[in-house]
Formats: structure tokens, sequence, C-alpha cells
């Protein structure tokens, strides 16, 4: 299964890329990544961007699901330690994780992912939460900040 898993975001890496070659506005770049990876992977419930909103809170930018959260604080629930810390997030069990900032409580497991500009700051993160447990793993992290970055490096 993560081979299948991993050939499927083969595809979609770059069928994104084609699809957002030449577009410069990051509004659109974003909604279009949020649309494209939630549209072709089933585990994903909620998918989306928090943006970075001054220097310690993200606020919800474009997703694809329920209705998100509107800000977050640097380092609160798993999109804020994404942030505060650069660092990719795996969770399997999201009640499980200290903090949780409960956005719709149908979500049992996230990934979380920051994007960076090409000067190594940050965007904001691009969070993808499922109702099923253990839904994401390493092949996830792996092929979303692939896409992430091809897709804010210019």
């Amino acid at each position: 299964r993560p081979a299948d898993k991993a050939s499927r975001y083969a595809e979609l890496a770059e069928e994104i890329a084609s699809v957002l070659e030449g577009e410069p506005n990051r509004v659109a770049r974003m909604a279009t990544i949020a649309s494209m990876l939630h549209d072709a992977m089933p585990a994903y419930f909620w998918t989306g961007f928090y943006v970075a909103d001054g220097p310690e809170e993200l606020v919800v930018g474009p997703y694809q699901g329920t209705l998100g959260c509107l800000r977050i604080r640097f380092g609160k629930g798993v999109c804020g330690t994404a942030a505060a810390t650069r660092q990719t997030q795996i969770v399997r069990d999201v009640h499980a994780f200290p903090g949780h900032i409960a956005c719709d409580s149908r979500s049992n497991s996230e990934i979380v992912v920051p994007v960076l500009d090409p000067g190594g700051e940050l965007i904001g993160v691009f969070d993808v939460d499922s109702t099923e447990f253990a839904a994401f793993d390493e092949v996830d992290a792996e092929w979303l900040e692939r896409i992430l970055a091809r897709a804010f490096s210019a």
C-alpha cells in the first residue's frame, strides 16, 4: 500500500506542477494544491493552508472541507507546533496530542507540513485531517514536503 500511495503522490506532484506552471499568485497556488490533493486522496477529510499572520499566529487560508479554525497561535495544537518548530508533524491519534485543537470532532489523525519561502521564512502550514486513525505516515510527509517545496520555491 505505501508503494501505491507513493506512486499516486508522484503522479499528483507532476499534475500539480503542471497546473501551477506560470502562476505567480500565492493564494491561487494554495487553493489549487488544496483542491487537487483533497480530491485525489480518499483519506483527506480537511485539506488546506493556515497562513502566517504576524509573528506568532496563523490564519486560515484556502482549504477544502468543513469549517476550519480561523486563527491558531504558534505552539498551539498540531498546526501551531509545526509552525513553531518548522517540522512536519504526523499525528496518528489527534486525541492523544497534547493541546490538540478540535476544529472538527470527526478528525482522528493529522499531518501538518510547514511551508517556507525561498529565503526560509514561514509562509504558513499545510494541514490535512482524516477521519481515519493513523491515516498518515512518512510517505505522506515526504511527498507533501516535496510538492510544497516545489510549489513555493520560486
